[in-house]
């Protein structure tokens, strides 16, 4: 079986039990070995144990992005200790407190801004050395369908998330001259324990069945479901793999055709 990432290096920030887990097990069962990031490493750590289980390298790193120089010791020792970088993977974000415009404490739009844009700023900017070493480097920047469908208390979140979307295509322009391609991913709902729970709060809320509130959301997709972490890691690695070779600056969303744009 041909595999898509065979003796590549990816680094996934934001390595959580969603989808950053699903991206890593989708690199590593892809043939690529990977760096795992996130500000702590309960969760790195024993993914790193299962992805070593299939025979692939995989190296832990702890990073705050909002941190330039954590993001600098990331990409020094992905060099270091792993021999290269060809792909990054930006899926660290921070969502904060859903509140109106009004009422809204702008001090959590700032860590919006200062984890959903500047945190990818800073760790692009660290890896774009190795990235432009590597004579063909991958950036995928993980987004959301908020920024193509407004949604009332979610506008601290989307605006970081917009500004993430312009600097996208911002970025495939200066680094497309170094063989660089960054591209964009913009889930909508994804299936996974985060949602599960929301969904199963909301059911209490209401006195029903939490098939009714999966059911009322499925409903608004072109195709009646609502995809999972893994489905939603298998775009990420078409975005890493030579399958997107002429792909730069794409905004994709993968939501099941909740949102067309």
């Amino acid at each position: 079986m041909t595999v898509l990432l065979e003796g590549k290096v990816g680094v996934i920030a934001g390595v959580g039990p969603g989808l950053g887990r699903a991206t890593a097990m989708a690199f590593a069962r892809q043939g690529a070995d990977v760096v795992l990031s996130a500000r702590t490493t309960e969760t790195s750590d024993k993914l790193a144990e299962e992805i070593r289980g299939l025979g692939r390298r995989a190296l832990v790193v702890p990073c705050d992005v909002t941190d330039a120089d954590a993001c600098g010791v990331l990409a020094q020792r992905t060099v270091d200790e792993l021999g290269r970088l060809d792909v990054l993977v930006f899926n660290a974000f921070y969502e904060g407190p859903h509140r109106t415009v009004e009422r809204a404490d702008l001090d959590n739009w700032r860590q919006n801004m200062d984890v959903n844009f500047f945190g990818a700023l800073h760790l692009v900017r660290a890896m774009t050395p190795a990235l432009r070493d590597a004579g063909d480097g991958r950036i995928v920047l993980v987004n959301t369908m908020s920024v193509h469908e407004a949604q009332d208390r979610f506008g601290g979140y989307a605006a970081s998330k917009a500004a993430l979307a312009m600097i996208c295509k911002t970025l495939a322009l200066e680094l497309g001259r170094d063989g660089i391609r960054v591209n964009g991913v913009f889930p909508g709902y994804i299936w996974d324990y985060a949602v599960e729970w929301y969904f199963n709060h909301k059911a209490q809320q209401r006195g029903v069945d939490p098939k009714v509130i999966y059911d009322e959301i499925a409903d608004q997709s072109a195709l009646g479901y609502i995809p999972d972490s893994a489905e939603v890691a298998g775009t990420i690695v078409f975005f890493a793999s030579e399958l997107s070779k002429a792909c730069t600056g794409v905004a994709l969303p993968v939501n099941a055709g909740a949102v067309f744009v």
